[in-house]
């Protein structure tokens, strides 16, 4: 797997889960399984608290320098929108 694609996969499972445990401490629902190992641990008590506290233009500049799906934009409409015609 290239590295670029990993360390998407990683940070996207890292992030959901904290977001699922934040939801279910604030609604008192069932979170999610506490971290395997310490790669998971890593990844959700490391990687995910501090990535939430990176000021917004930090995280896109990050996320614009990576190669990957994220940097596709929109694809230019085949048709006029009605009123522009």
């Amino acid at each position: 797997m290239p590295f670029f694609r990993w360390l998407r996969s990683n940070s996207e499972h890292a992030l959901l889960s904290d977001a699922q445990r934040r939801v279910a401490a604030r609604y008192g629902a069932n979170p999610p399984a506490r971290p395997h190992g310490l790669k998971d641990r890593w990844w959700r008590q490391v990687f995910a608290p501090v990535y939430r506290f990176l000021p917004w233009g930090l995280r896109r500049a990050t996320m614009q320098a990576m190669p990957g799906s994220h940097r596709m934009g929109w694809p230019k409409p085949e048709y006029l929108p009605p009123g522009d015609q």
